[in-house]
């Protein structure tokens, strides 16, 4: 039955999931949908060959208190875990400092689970046509796994994806936003990146402890997996800088790896690649991001919206812009 403190949250990232936790604590009826067959967007962990990758967000910091709450109670649970207090960088200078680096315990996707475990979540569900009907919020949809479309209604909504395809959205059906809501999403850019997990024969020689930075193209980041924590057997992440993803987006996969591989060859000194797969990220790094740490309006109907470009291209900053975004929905409900 339809109610006033009735929510659809669009994105089961860690923004839309710590959105669901909080509203639903609060005692509303909440419900997220997502496009993938897992939760946790680009907090990504795939496995094959035996090896499991992290092939988005490598790890998070903690800086904000109520964040910090979370973090401890995963960290009790064994949920998560401490990588280190930094990385070297390509030229052997260290990064270190007072935040710590955190890692899922079997890869990024652990925290996102734990969130999703506590609230209604339906996955491979991917929004079509947004409308609002009557002061309701009508979301057309296909349920992948059904094989048939769905639509869910609600009085409030929480859009999480990246800005684009939020705008894209919302502009489907017969939703007008405020202009200035427009013109704050239209502002919000990322930068692309390719992600090649590669299945060693041997162990890297990528230094301790397994992550490294490499300012510059066409590698930005490379990571070992087993080094780690998160994987049973050698396997490596190389992500790729903005400048060579932008060149080579629309190119064949594996002309991709196989350039980035070569490009890694110094980092995995004698070892050989057995087998790899490559993650296109379109939307991996803020570029242009919006300076609050979410943005709400009532017109025309209860809608926040949330993310990793809001205040902090970093899963922290992601976390933080979903508590945000169900602050805002509760003060307007009240």
């Amino acid at each position: 039955m339809m109610t006033d403190n009735n929510i659809i949250i669009v994105g089961a990232g860690i923004s839309g999931l710590m959105a669901a936790n909080i509203l639903q604590d609060a005692g509303w009826a909440v419900t997220v949908l997502d496009k993938g067959r897992g939760v946790g967007g680009r907090m990504a962990t795939r496995r094959f060959g035996g090896a499991s990758f992290d092939h988005g967000a490598q790890y998070f910091t903690v800086r904000h208190e109520r964040f910090r709450a979370y973090v401890e109670r995963w960290l009790d649970a064994a949920t998560v875990a401490e990588w280190s207090k930094g990385f070297p960088s390509a030229e052997g200078e260290s990064s270190s400092g007072q935040y710590p680096r955190y890692r899922g315990a079997t890869g990024m996707t652990s925290a996102p689970k734990a969130l999703a475990a506590c609230v209604n979540v339906k996955t491979s569900v991917e929004v079509q046509q947004i409308d609002l009907i009557d002061g309701v919020w009508s979301l057309l949809a296909e349920d992948k796994g059904a094989g048939e479309a769905v639509t869910y209604t609600a009085a409030s909504l929480l859009m999480t994806p990246p800005a684009e395809q939020t705008l894209r959205l919302m502009r489907s059906g017969n939703v007008t936003l405020p202009q200035h809501v427009i013109e704050s999403l239209a502002a919000i850019e990322f930068h692309p990146s390719f992600a090649v997990m590669a299945l060693l024969d041997r162990p890297s020689a990528l230094p301790e402890p397994g992550g490294l930075f490499m300012p510059g193209e066409p590698i930005r980041w490379m990571a070992d997996n087993q080094q780690k924590g998160i994987s049973d057997v050698p396997a490596v992440t190389i992500h790729s800088g903005p400048e060579f993803t932008h060149a080579h987006y629309e190119d064949d996969r594996d002309a991709v790896a196989k350039l980035l591989i070569e490009a890694a060859r110094p980092q995995l000194g004698e070892a050989q690649v057995v087998a790899y797969q490559v993650q296109r990220w379109r939307y991996s790094q803020p570029s242009n991001m919006h300076p609050e740490k979410t943005l709400f309006t009532a017109d025309p109907a209860p809608v926040a919206f949330a993310g990793d470009a809001f205040d902090g291209a970093r899963v922290e900053g992601a976390a933080v812009s979903g508590m945000a975004a169900a602050e805002a929905l509760l003060a307007a409900h009240n």
